[in-house]
């Protein structure tokens, strides 16, 4: 098929709609569903994600995204026990690495993944199948389908859950072009290819990265390389567990990445993992009070006469020495980012969160400050010498 007509644009006013190839064939065939203008861009961008991350790590992964941006993206690293509890993985399900993977992505972050695209590397399996099915999601893109995992996803969503099929061997053209305002813009892809050796230009003091700390800078980078900027990504244990998209201000993106990485880790603690909620309550409803539970309005769900709805027990509060004291049991977390950190206060803010590692482009005029922060907290940091701004 050459061309696909659309229901509308980014907006139903956007009219008339289509995706097409000027030579040849599209790349993608729909098995179920009618995808969307957004739908298509968050798909096809999450397929070029993951497809890098498998090829640099070697290791099956998926993505969810939302609004062009990834909110979580993940290689299939097995799940302990903690984590199966807080992404609500149901243990009749026979796990496989990419159902891992996608597990963890789109566990890191479930208030924004709420609705999201998802993006595989390897054919979609049963177990992978049977987590999507489970999930409030718009549709999935791999490059192919057990015939188990295409039943349960034709049922989702009364048969209308968009399923779409990439071809994996599909190589774009190395020009690309964008119109904005009737004006096209021209520019070579970027294929810059993220791997070990990209890292080996360490200026700190301390020169030490292990495999696993590379491997999650490579996890950070790649995902930043389909991130819309300014962003920052922390990783840990082969997954995003923060994600700061689209801010002007890079502190302020460091900020953001830096309180999802925090409220991923509390909903690890005993505080939140003990909370006993009432029968048949909603996914959607039991994210939206772990996160109100962990945050300064907790009061908005343990209100007398509000708790009730929620909890089969009141809860105590989750008191901010209680938090603090949580947060500073996590550690060994990678951290990335598209372009050069400008200050110090990045670094610092990134401490609080548990960062040892750091990979980031360099060539501040204040270079020399962020290293001497490093320093100052034994991290190792990369200068990549390469940015990844993507719009």
């Amino acid at each position: 098929m050459k061309e696909m007509e659309l229901k509308y644009g980014c907006n139903p006013n956007q009219k008339p709609s289509k995706v097409f190839m000027a030579e040849g064939g599209l790349p993608f065939t729909v098995l179920c569903g009618k995808p969307g203008y957004i739908n298509l861009l968050d798909a096809l961008n999450g397929w070029q994600l993951v497809k890098e991350l498998k090829a640099a790590t070697g290791i099956p992964a998926a993505t969810s995204f939302k609004h062009v941006s990834p909110a979580g993206a993940a290689v299939g690293l097995p799940l302990s026990d903690t984590l199966k509890k807080i992404y609500f993985v149901d243990d009749s399900i026979e796990m496989t690495p990419l159902a891992n993977a996608y597990a963890r992505a789109r566990g890191a972050d479930r208030m924004s993944s709420f609705g999201d695209f998802i993006a595989l590397s390897d054919v979609c399996d049963k177990a992978t199948a049977q987590l999507i099915a489970k999930e409030v999601s718009d549709g999935v893109i791999a490059p192919g389908y057990t015939d188990e995992a295409l039943t349960i996803l034709e049922g989702k969503r009364n048969g209308n859950y968009n399923v779409i099929q990439i071809d994996p061997e599909y190589t774009p053209a190395p020009i690309e072009h964008k119109d904005v305002f009737g004006v096209t813009f021209e520019q070579g892809r970027n294929e810059l290819k993220i791997d070990a050796e990209l890292l080996s230009n360490v200026v700190t003091e301390n020169k030490e990265m292990t495999a696993e700390q590379k491997r999650d800078l490579m996890i950070a980078l790649i995902t930043l390389k389909y991130t819309q900027s300014n962003s920052v990504c922390y990783v840990k244990d082969g997954q995003a567990i923060g994600i700061g998209a689209g801010q002007q201000s890079r502190i302020h993106c460091t900020r953001l990445a830096g309180n999802k990485a925090d409220i991923w880790w509390l909903r690890q603690a005993p505080q939140v993992l003990g909370l006993q909620f009432v029968d048949g309550i909603k996914r959607a409803d039991r994210d939206n009070a772990i996160d109100v539970y962990i945050s300064d309005e907790y009061m908005d769900v343990l209100a007398d006469g509000v708790w009730e709805k929620t909890f089969k027990v009141k809860p105590a509060v989750f008191t901010k020495e209680e938090q603090k004291e949580w947060l500073e049991k996590n550690t060994d977390v990678a951290l990335g980012s598209d372009a050069f950190f400008p200050f110090g206060d990045n670094i610092e803010r990134a401490k609080k969160s548990g960062v040892t590692v750091i990979a980031q482009p360099g060539g501040s005029i204040r270079d020399d400050n962020v290293i001497e922060t490093c320093n100052k907290y034994g991290m190792a940091m990369s200068f990549t010498g390469i940015r990844l701004f993507h719009h």
